[in-house]
Order: structure tokens, then C-alpha cells, then sequence
């Protein structure tokens, strides 16, 4: 860690620490304490509504004591005069008794009163919950509580719903109402818009008093900083660059070498022992043959030369371009290797700035060397293309893919790939799988040449 590091972490990392210590705390406890009385509230509430729920249904039971007490099983004036008795109990604009047998068929219904008579033991709330069903099982049982969903009558919204049903079991009737908790709901929001309010209150003290202080010293120092990292990008920029540059002359000058010199060296070597093996025909037993294989020998050193050579700078990508480049390149790489490779490219001759040529050519020699080494493919496709007035290279095997964990000699080929694309503004895309690969190298419209960007505007 730099000097200048070491002096920003002393000064602001322990005022930081308090603060977010300080903050921590105030907001934890006043979090806590402030749910907790919320939650107090809010089972109050509910207390309070099943308190109501008991007392309506005890004085629901009370209204109609009198004729379901003096009543039998199938008296059906009695049951009519019990059906006009609740209809006519209202306490309030959501509050109504509703009546069902334990068939699920309705009796009574005082809001919704499409239901009379129909059976509703299936019906279920946008919850699946079966309600009408859960409802008489309830009644059944002696009594009870159970919560759902229904419309509300005076709003024509579902909201949430605690209803106690009791049963009559002498008539299989099961008697219900309820209360609706979107008001107990409300109030519990409210609370809690309370409590994030004070949060936010809490937060916004604090961050006024510490905030301007750490940007402050923060601002100050990032200003500094990203003026020195700016410059030192900016140099690394035009270091890697020249390295690349560099790269290419030197592969340039050893292409020359190789080719000029040391081919020419080893053709004058294979006519010697041709001239050699004319002498000694006459001459000891299997000479003429040992001096044949050398000669044939001297001819594969001679193609192994010249195809270093082409790798290194192959001549057709300046002088006809980069299709012709590849061409040569993919040509050369299936009489090799015996991998079947198509091509599909559009003529980029004199359209794209030198540096571009040499970064996709690279990237096709360095993808087709991976192919061999580690892919086991038996079919390449190289696609070379301009959507959307960019530069696209699309490179597909059928090999076992790889795994992309970047510990591979591969990862690194991988990544000097990714480079090269990155320095032109563009992007390298990997798609792998058992199946194959596909590698996708982008460039933008930048890497066209000035006269070639005329003419498309033209």
C-alpha cells in the first residue's frame, strides 16, 4: 500500500466505523422497540375483532332463540321466521349474518343476494382456500374462527376477512359473520410508515452532520487519484500498443529472415545431395537411398520454414488483404492438420486500417492453434462479415469445448484474444459447450478506414 493510501485509511476508515457503529445502534434499537409496540397493536386489534365476532354471534343465537328452541327438525315456518330474523340484523355497512346448510347450500345472505339457494361448498377464495367448506367444518365442530378472503360490500374490493361460525344442528345449519382486518391492516401500515419515516429521519441526521466530512476528504483524494490513474491508463494504453507494434515488426523482420535466408540456404543444400546421389549411383550398396531421404527430408524442412514464415507475417494480408489472408491461413491449416475448414468472407481489401487486419488475423491464428491443441474437431467455419456496419469474425468448432477457469495455456491464448479485440473498442464473445465453440470477434465502425467510412456515408 502506497504512502498516500496509508494516510486516507488512517484518517477516514475510524470515522467511518463510528459512524456506521453509532448509526447502527440508534437505528437497531429504535427498530426494535418500534416493532415491537406495532406488534402489540396489531394482536390487540385482532383480539379485539374476535371479541366482536363471539358477541355478534351470541346475540345473533339470542335473537333467534326463542323460535329455533321451539322449533323441530323440518318446521319450515320456523326456519322462514329465522331467515327474516337475520336478514334484518345490519350493524353497520360491511356487518350482515350469513346462513348456510352443511350441504353448502345458501339460506341466508343479506348483501349477495344472487347466493340464496345455490350450493357454494366447492367455491374457493383467489387463495384456493375452500371458504364455505373450512366455514361449516368449523360449525361442526363446536365453533370457531377462520380467516379468508371475500369482497367487501361497501368498497367491491377482496380484502381479508375473519369470520366465527357457530352450528344449528338440529336444522344442519351453519351460522356465520365477520369482520374485515383491511382497517386493522391500515393502521398496522401506518405504524410501520412511522417507524421507516423515523429510520429515514434518524439516517438523514447523521449522514448531514458525517457525510460532507468523509466527501470531503474522500472527494479530495479521489480527485487526485483518478487525475494520476487517467495518466497512468493512458500510458499503459500506448506501452501495450507499442508492444503489439513492436511484435509485428519483429515477426516481420524474422519473416524475411527465414524466407530469404535460411530457405535459400536449405534449396542449395537439396540440389547438393541431388548432385551427391547422381555421383555415388555407382558407388557403395543403399547410398543413393540414404542420400534420397535426406533430400526429402531437406524439402519438409524447407515447407516447415516457409510455413513459420507465413504464420509469422504472411504476405497476402498486405498485400490482398485480410479475406486472402485467411484464405491462405485456413488453407494451410487443413492440409496440416487434415480438419475441414470453411470459409465464408466478404472482401475487406484497403477498408480496414492495418492494425485491424493484423488483430482479427491474429485471432483466427490463435483460435485454429487451440483447435488443434485441445478442441479434437474435425470441422472449423470461419465467418467473416460487416452487420450493422461493423467488423464481425465468427469462428465455430465441433470439439469438446473447454473449461473456461483461465488456468489453461488456452486461458491465456483466450485473453490475448480479448485483448487485442478490447484495444479497437471491440468485444470477444465465448460460447462453449461439449457440443463445440464459438467464438465471436467484434469490432466497431472506427476500424474502418477514413476513405472507406466516406464512402458508406455517401
Amino acid at each position: 500500500m502506497q504512502l498516500r493510501h496509508k494516510i486516507l485509511a488512517l484518517s477516514i476508515v475510524p470515522l467511518v466505523l463510528a459512524i456506521a457503529a453509532i448509526t447502527w445502534l440508534v437505528t437497531w434499537q429504535s427498530t426494535s422497540l418500534a416493532r415491537t409496540s406495532i406488534d402489540t397493536f396489531e394482536r390487540n386489534m385482532l383480539q379485539a375483532k374476535q371479541d366482536e365476532l363471539l358477541n355478534l354471534t351470541n346475540l345473533a343465537l339470542s335473537a333467534i332463540d326463542d323460535v329455533y328452541s321451539a322449533a323441530g327438525p323440518d318446521d319450515e315456518a320456523a326456519k322462514e321466521e329465522v331467515r327474516s330474523i337475520l336478514n334484518a340484523l345490519d350493524y353497520g355497512e360491511d356487518g350482515y349474518f350469513f346462513v348456510y346448510d352443511y350441504d353448502g347450500v345458501n339460506v341466508v345472505h343479506p348483501r349477495q343476494t344472487y347466493r340464496p339457494g345455490q350450493n357454494w361448498l366447492e367455491l374457493e377464495d383467489p387463495t384456493g382456500n375452500r371458504v364455505i367448506y373450512n366455514l361449516i367444518e368449523k360449525a361442526k365442530e363446536g365453533g370457531g374462527l377462520h380467516q379468508y378472503l371475500w369482497e367487501k360490500p361497501s368498497a367491491g374490493t377482496i380484502a381479508e376477512k375473519l369470520s366465527f361460525a357457530v352450528g344449528l344442528d338440529k336444522w344442519e345449519w351453519m351460522l356465520g359473520t365477520g369482520v374485515y382486518l383491511d382497517d386493522v391492516y391500515a393502521q398496522t401500515a401506518a405504524a410501520q410508515e412511522d417507524l421507516r419515516n423515523s429510520i429515514s429521519s434518524t439516517f438523514f441526521t447523521v449522514m448531514l452532520i458525517a457525510v460532507p466530512a468523509v466527501l470531503l476528504v474522500f472527494g479530495t483524494w479521489m480527485i487526485l487519484n483518478q487525475h494520476e490513474r487517467r495518466m497512468a491508463d493512458h500510458k499503459l494504453k500506448d506501452l501495450t500498443q507499442r508492444i503489439i507494434d513492436t511484435q509485428e515488426e519483429e515477426r516481420s523482420r524474422i519473416a524475411r529472415e527465414l524466407h530469404d535466408g535460411i530457405s535459400q540456404i536449405l534449396i542449395g543444400v537439396r540440389y547438393t545431395i541431388d548432385l551427391a546421389r547422381r555421383k555415388v549411383e555407382s558407388g557403395a550398396e543403399g547410398a543413393p537411398e540414404a542420400i534420397g531421404k535426406g533430400a526429402d527430408a531437406l524439402n519438409g524442412a524447407i515447407k516447415e520454414v516457409r510455413r513459420l514464415s507465413h504464420d509469422l507475417r504472411p504476405g497476402a494480408l498486405d498485400d490482398l488483404g485480410l479475406s486472402a489472408a485467411l484464405e491462405a491461413l485456413t488453407h494451410n491449416f487443413a492440409e496440416r492438420t487434415g480438419i475441414a475448414v470453411t470459409l465464408e468472407a466478404v472482401a475487406f481489401k484497403n477498408m480496414l486500417l492495418p492494425e485491424a487486419r493484423t488483430a482479427l488475423y491474429r485471432v483466427a491464428q490463435e483460435a485454429l492453434n487451440n483447435i488443434d491443441r485441445h478442441a479434437k474437431a474435425t470441422a472449423v467455419t470461419i465467418a467473416l462479415s460487416s452487420p450493422h456496419g461493423r467488423v464481425q469474425m465468427v469462428i465455430t468448432d465441433n470439439g469438446k469445448g473447454f473449461a473456461r477457469d483461465g488456468r489453461s495455456r488456452g486461458g491465456l491464448g483466450l485473453r490475448n484474444m480479448q485483448e487485442r479485440m478490447a484495444h479497437f473498442g471491440g468485444k470477444m464473445l465465448v460460447e462453449t459447450s461439449p457440443q463445440g465453440t464459438t467464438l465471436r470477434a467484434i469490432l466497431p465502425k472506427t476500424v474502418f478506414t477514413r476513405t472507406a467510412r466516406l464512402q458508406e456515408v455517401a
